[in-house]
């Protein structure tokens, strides 16, 4: 069976970096690429008839010419697709990498990726889309409904692309955090990578356990594994533990260890998402 990247592109400035760790991704995942664009499906401009004594001719004037907009639009939507499409092929292939297959379709960017969740292997999107303004703070409208109806491994990029030398788990031995532990074991997408399991919670000889238990798992799989078993306020910790250890990359669950379905995401997970600045694989 085919390994499959989706990289899902909007034509914004955070088109490039999508791409680019979507290309590293795939090379490693030894993974075809295939770049999505979505388009919102076209709503029909309606004019409504107010009044008996509205002139019918005049309206039926109007409603032609309103549709032959809409049919343009259309058509111009079509096009601009096929453009960042083009572009962004033409820029993974000026990186050296493979010539990607390109994908448009019309509709809601989290319905189109549900359709694909059996075909795609890991996505690829950005925090931000191309309506959203570039508070460093605020998530991309899609996000948060992609985490819930996406079961695959959800690669979340910011900022400029830098290639992954360094990763981090953030670990709390939940059900959600150990299958983290062993995707990243397991995949080639971290061969060779220095990865960092850290847990913050409070000093004892159980977590401690948890945790070297963890740092071994990583070690009997061939990789370089240190473990950190921090004291304090979560979200802080585990910031400044990335900074001063030059992360490249956060791997976190989608849930925390109450895995309470009726909020949307882990509150660490959604603060990690909204103050960290480097790419976030999110695993459910």
């Amino acid at each position: 069976m085919s390994t499959n990247v989706l990289a899902g592109i909007d034509g914004s400035k955070h088109t490039t970096c999508v791409c680019d760790y979507a290309a590293w991704a795939a090379q490693r995942l030894s993974a075809s690429l295939v770049l999505l664009n979505v388009l919102p499906k076209p709503e029909p401009t309606l004019l409504y008839n107010m009044g008996a004594t509205a002139s019918l001719n005049a309206q039926d004037k109007i409603q032609a010419e309103l549709a032959d907009l809409d049919k343009k639009r259309a058509e111009l939507a079509s096009e601009r697709s096929k453009l960042i499409l083009s572009q962004a092929s033409q820029h993974v292939q000026q990186a050296g990498y493979s010539a990607p297959r390109t994908i448009s379709r019309e509709g809601r960017l989290v319905d189109v990726l549900e359709q694909y969740d059996d075909y795609a292997d890991l996505v690829v999107l950005g925090r931000r889309g191309n309506n959203e303004d570039d508070n460093p703070e605020r998530l991309g409208g899609h996000v948060e409904q992609v985490i819930r109806t996406t079961d695959k491994p959800l690669l979340l990029t910011d900022g400029d692309y830098a290639q992954p030398k360094r990763i981090m788990i953030a670990f709390d031995g939940s059900d959600t955090t150990r299958k983290g532990l062993e995707y990243i074991a397991s995949s080639p997408l971290f061969t060779g990578l220095e990865c960092h399991v850290v847990m913050v919670a409070g000093a004892s000889e159980e977590k401690q356990t948890q945790l070297e238990a963890a740092r071994q798992r990583l070690e009997d799989a061939g990789l370089q594994a240190t473990a950190a078993l921090l004291q304090g306020e979560v979200k802080q910790n585990l910031l400044a533990y990335q900074e001063k250890q030059n992360i490249d990359l956060m791997v976190m669950g989608a849930y925390g260890h109450s895995r309470i379905r009726l909020w949307l995401l882990g509150s660490i997970t959604n603060l990690m998402l909204q103050e960290s600045h480097k790419p976030m694989l999110v695993l459910r």
